[in-house]
């Protein structure tokens, strides 16, 4: 907690400092594998598409709303695959993020963040990934790429 004045009476007020909630989607594209971004802003490399909650969003709609901004894609999200709050996951700040598993069919279009967007597997991934996502994959690969058979989720808010 940070402690400033306000600047209409002078008093104390408490500020405090949050981590910033964000969502990143594993998209699966007609098992083609998976789509990856080259992002335009630093850090720059290669990354899941994902990006921060707005306020009054729920992390169902945000990661919709990223994947469809970043990728062009339409997807259907199958399951929350896992939270990541490691302070040091961005460089830029302390943010938490939920990971979904999505399903898309057609070729991802670069835009918004992304300057690139391509499809790989576990066996081509591109480098440099960066903030955590390396970690991220490995753990798709590893544990939840053979548990892909469920159906969307529905709706949450």
């Amino acid at each position: 907690m940070q402690r400033k004045k306000c600047p209409h009476c002078g008093g104390e007020l408490a500020c405090y400092r949050n981590p910033y909630p964000t969502v990143d989607v594993i998209i699966e594209v007609e098992s083609r594998g998976i789509v990856l971004i080259k992002r335009k802003n630093t850090p720059v490399g290669w990354a899941m598409p994902g990006g921060f909650v707005d306020y009054g969003e729920s992390l169902e709609a945000a990661a919709v709303r990223e994947a469809r901004e970043e990728t062009g894609l339409n997807v259907t999200l199958v399951r929350q695959m896992k939270t990541y709050s490691d302070p040091a996951r961005d460089p830029r700040h302390h943010t938490i993020t939920t990971v979904f598993i999505a399903r898309a069919s057609g070729i991802p279009v670069a835009a918004d963040d992304a300057a690139a967007a391509h499809i790989f597997n576990e066996e081509n991934l591109p480098q440099p990934i960066v903030f955590d996502h390396y970690e991220i994959l490995q753990d798709y690969f590893r544990e939840w790429k053979s548990d892909f058979h469920g159906g969307a989720l529905t709706g949450r808010s």
